[in-house]
């Protein structure tokens, strides 16, 4: 709005003690600032009343006299900061990430005004040897066992229940239940079902529960006693409780003859053979996939090491929120409210902020690694795999390419290609030992109910 007769220039960029963060000192000259007040007068002067002038009449020296003369300075330099800032940035040099911060206005008056405000900048960045860094590559196998059990998952899936009546419930039955639990003679919330379908053995409900169902017949009603665990829900962890049941129905699986016509009904084939064989085929790509993950994963995990670098805070705060926003939007999507979930899990939210700044500090670490590598390398998306990316994104967005391109510049799909060619750079020129074992098992303290991605994807994208 003001562009033709601003007048502002960068007074002084300081750097700071802060690591990567300078302050940059930004004069607004009295007529630029001056036309800025004018303006926010004849914006406002519509909602001011003044004695002896009807509502909106009364001329900017009355108005400055009776509210005194700065009433209008907080909106013009409202109006004047955004490009007053752009500019001084501009005329900086500086390669900043983020918005600048932390503005203050020092001066503003009939002789202008002096702003000073914070800029995180970009660091330079010194690598070490990231050539020939060495990782344990898993050697993959599908044993005939591995395969016989994942069909015999495709007979559990196409089981069907029959109803037996001439024995008691037992393990792998499907039992059909009435239930409601009391805690000291009173019904709880939650504790009531009709028509439940319980698999026993199954570890559904708390322990004991589906222990005392069994042996139980059909038709029979029945009192059961468990305590709930510690790391239950507050108001019923260690708690004894008594459950009052009917049991409707027993129901028996019955697994389906492994033979040509199962193979028919649940697959494009037509012989067990053919079966076993894709399915081998299909869990010998899924390791190896997974083999290239855990490949790739050890390598980037070396990266924070070799990056020196005088990094702003800000970069960890900004991406550590960003990565605790993320999970607690995946935890709200599947109805899981952030204060329940730390009361599921015992976790102080303290201490998970700083696991997701600690990470965040790797995840920064990381993607500025990489981007050195895109630099020494010259590495460079050619034009077809930027297109060829535009062209993805707008099929999983469902939008026409023209308007991905238009919120999507190109500069950042260039930027995400190259870095995850440089991890492929840095794949092809690692040192892969061969380690032949079971690929290892995330540790329960990382089975979460939402799961969080893998810093290097985080990277990547």
């Amino acid at each position: 709005m003001y562009r033709r007769k601003m007048k502002m220039s960068l007074k002084a960029a300081t750097k700071l003690e802060e690591a990567g963060v300078y302050e940059l000192e930004i004069t607004v000259d009295a007529a630029t600032f001056e036309d800025a007040v004018n303006k926010a007068y004849l914006k406002q002067k519509k909602n001011i009343t003044v004695h002896g002038f009807r509502k909106g009449k009364a001329p900017r020296a009355f108005i400055e006299r009776v509210y005194g003369p700065e009433v209008f300075y907080e909106d013009a330099i409202e109006a004047v900061y955004p490009q007053a800032v752009r500019e001084a940035v501009e005329e900086s040099g500086l390669q900043t990430v983020y918005e600048p911060y932390d503005p203050k206005v020092e001066e503003m008056g009939r002789d202008g005004a002096l702003i000073k405000v914070k800029v995180a900048v970009k660091p330079e960045v010194e690598l070490g040897e990231y050539k020939g860094l060495e990782a344990e590559k898993t050697v993959v196998e599908v044993k005939d066992e591995e395969v016989d059990g994942e069909i015999g998952k495709m007979r559990e899936r196409n089981a069907r229940y029959i109803s037996v009546e001439d024995r008691a419930a037992q393990d792998g039955d499907l039992a059909v239940i009435d239930f409601e639990g009391f805690v000291d003679g009173v019904a709880f919330e939650g504790g009531k079902g009709e028509n439940y379908d319980l698999t026993l053995g199954s570890h559904q409900f708390i322990p004991g529960f589906e222990e005392q169902v069994t042996g139980h017949k059909a038709g029979e009603e029945f009192e059961i006693n468990v305590t709930f665990p510690e790391e239950y829900a507050e108001e019923l962890k260690g708690k004894d409780a008594t459950f009052k049941i009917k049991l409707h129905e027993i129901k028996q699986k019955e697994l389906p003859e492994l033979d040509d016509e199962f193979v028919k009904d649940v697959s494009e084939f037509d012989t067990l053979d053919e079966l076993k064989a894709d399915t081998k085929k299909k869990m010998l790509e899924h390791k190896q996939e997974h083999a290239e993950e855990d490949f790739e994963h050890t390598l980037l995990d070396q990266l924070p090491a070799l990056v020196t670098a005088e990094i702003p805070q800000l970069m960890f705060d900004r991406a550590a929120q960003e990565e605790f926003d993320e999970f607690n939007y995946r935890l709200q999507s599947q109805g899981i409210d952030f204060d329940t979930y730390l009361n599921y899990t015992g976790m102080e939210r303290d201490a998970m902020m700083a696991m997701y700044r600690e990470q965040a500090e790797n995840n920064v670490k990381t993607r500025l690694a990489l981007e050195k590598i895109v630099e020494l390398e010259q590495i460079k998306p050619a034009e077809d795999e930027i297109e060829a990316e535009y062209a993805k994104l707008a099929e999983n967005y469902k939008m026409d390419v023209d308007k991905i391109k238009g919120v999507i510049p190109a500069a950042d799909i260039t930027a995400n290609l190259a870095v995850r060619k440089a991890i492929e750079f840095l794949k092809k020129n690692a040192v892969a030992k061969k380690k032949k074992t079971a690929r290892k098992k995330k540790a329960a303290a990382e089975e979460m109910p939402a799961e969080e991605p893998k810093a290097e994807e985080k990277d990547a994208e």
